[in-house]
C-alpha cells in the first residue's frame, strides 16, 4: 500500500510532534515501509486511519508502536572503536587524575556517564566493558552508566541484556564474549550481572526537557541528532551543555559535527578520535 503524499505530510508531522524525528518528502519510502505492517496489526486500510486511530486512543499504544517502527535500531557493539579508545586511553585516566585530586580519600570517585540513544543496548555495555577493562577493580570508584532511548521496545531488550547470535558477533570480540557474558540455555548470550549492575536504564525523548539526570562527566550521542532539524540539533546540544560537568566530554557521531550548530562546545582531537568540551573549560 502506498502512502499519499498528504498521508506523508499528516504522519510526518505527527510523528515530528511525539519523537522530535523529522522526516524529509525524500523519505516517503521509509514511512511507507516502517509503517506498513502496522496497518495489519491494528487492522486498518490506509495510512491516515491508522494516524486516526492512534490519535483517539488514550493509552497512547499505537503512538508508542509508531515510535518503536520509526527509530532505527541499527547498532552494534563497539561501533566506531576510536570513541571507545578514547574514553579508555583519554578520557577516563584524565577524569580520574582530576577527581583523585577534589575527592576525599575515604570516599569512591565518582563517574556519570550517560549514552543519550541507546537503543538496544548495545553501546552502553560497550561501554561498560571499557570502564571494566581500564578499571578492573572498582571497589574504589563509583561509575554509573544510564541508558536512555525514546523507545519502549528498545529500552526493554537493552534493559535485559539478551542478544542472539547475529548481534553478539557485530562487532564483541570472542575473548570480550566469554569474559562478559554468559550463554543462556536457548543458544543466546546475556551480560554478566557485575556489568548490568553498573547500568540504569530510562525513556527519554531527547526534544523534552532532561529534568532531574543530574550532572554528566561524559555523554555519548551518536548517529542520532542527523534526525532533527538544524533548529532542533541546536536545542538538543544546547541542553547537553546543561547536564555536563564543567570539565566534561561529549562524543558524537565520526561523521557529524557541532560547527554551525552551537558555538558552546571546541572541538579537540586525540589519535582517531575527537570529542568535545564546554568552550567555558579552561582544562
Amino acid at each position: 500500500m502506498k502512502i499519499t503524499p498528504e498521508e506523508f505530510k499528516v504522519l510526518s508531522e505527527y510523528i515530528y510532534k511525539i519523537s522530535g524525528i523529522y522526516l524529509e518528502p525524500s523519505k516517503t519510502y521509509l514511512l511507507e515501509s516502517r509503517l506498513k505492517p502496522l496497518l495489519k496489526q491494528e487492522k486498518v486500510n490506509s495510512y491516515l486511519e491508522l494516524y486516526q486511530k492512534a490519535l483517539k486512543d488514550p493509552s497512547k499504544r499505537i503512538e508508542k508502536a509508531i515510535i518503536d517502527a520509526i527509530t532505527t535500531k541499527e547498532t552494534l557493539f563497539f561501533r566506531d572503536q576510536a570513541p571507545f579508545d578514547l574514553l579508555k586511553f583519554k578520557i577516563l585516566p584524565d577524569l580520574i587524575d582530576r577527581r583523585s585530586k577534589t575527592t576525599s580519600k575515604y570516599l569512591p570517585i565518582k563517574i556519570r556517564i550517560w549514552s543519550a540513544a541507546c537503543s538496544t543496548g548495545q553501546e552502553v555495555y560497550s561501554i561498560a566493558i571499557a570502564v571494566r577493562e581500564v578499571i578492573p577493580d572498582l571497589d574504589k570508584y563509583n561509575i554509573t552508566i544510564l541508558g536512555t532511548d525514546i523507545s519502549d521496545e528498545a529500552i526493554a531488550k537493552a534493559s535485559y541484556g539478551k542478544y542472539n547470535k547475529f548481534e553478539i558477533e557485530r562487532g564483541l570480540p570472542p575473548d570480550k564474549l566469554r569474559k562478559y557474558f554468559n550463554p543462556t540455555p536457548d543458544g543466546n548470550w546475556r551480560i554478566k550481572d557485575e556489568l548490568r549492575a553498573m547500568v540504569t536504564f530510562r525513556k527519554i525523548n531527547l526534544m523534552q526537557p532532561f529534568s532531574g539526570l543530574g550532572k554528566f562527566d561524559v555523554i555519548f550521542c551518536r548517529n542520532v541528532a542527523i534526525y532533527f532539524s538544524p533548529k532542533d540539533k541546536k536545542k538538543l546540544f544546547e541542553r547537553i551543555a546543561q547536564v555536563m560537568q564543567p570539565d566534561g566530554y561529549l562524543i558524537i557521531g565520526s561523521t557529524e559535527s557541532l560547527t554551525g550548530i552551537t558555538d558552546l562546545f571546541v572541538p579537540k582531537r586525540y589519535l582517531r578520535a575527537v570529542f568535545y568540551q564546554l568552550k567555558s573549560f579552561k582544562g
